[in-house]
């Protein structure tokens, strides 16, 4: 019939692995962390997300102030107060990533390490 050989079974297939992972050197943990933080493209990832994140806020308040002056029928002042609270909301979330805190809006910073742990 045909002269082709069985294919390995996963047992063979997992122990060439291993024999593989052995053979290569450690990676260092510098490796692992991802990309460069002072890259150009790191910077330019990171003002497109600023931008965006002011640009959502602020259609976010407009759209929701303009919802709520046509329910309610009072134009146009539900549009100017929300208009005010999503640039509010934009500028902290913009200052929330600029600080440096490691986290955005709705995330937590860890208090490892902190003394109120005792």
């Amino acid at each position: 019939m045909t002269d082709e050989k069985p294919s390995p079974s996963l047992e063979d297939l997992d122990a060439r692995l291993r024999r593989a992972h052995e053979r290569r050197p450690d990676r260092s943990a510098d490796e692992d962390q991802g990309p460069d933080p002072n890259s150009v493209g790191a910077g330019l990832g990171f003002a497109l997300r600023i931008g965006i994140e002011l640009v959502a806020a602020l259609a976010v308040g407009v759209g929701i102030g303009l919802l709520l002056d046509y329910w309610l029928g009072t134009k146009p002042w539900m549009l100017i107060v929300f208009f005010f609270l999503g640039s509010a909301a934009g500028f902290l979330n913009v200052y929330r990533a600029v600080s440096g805190y490691g986290y955005a809006a709705g995330y937590r910073r860890d208090n490892k390490g902190s003394r109120d742990d005792a």
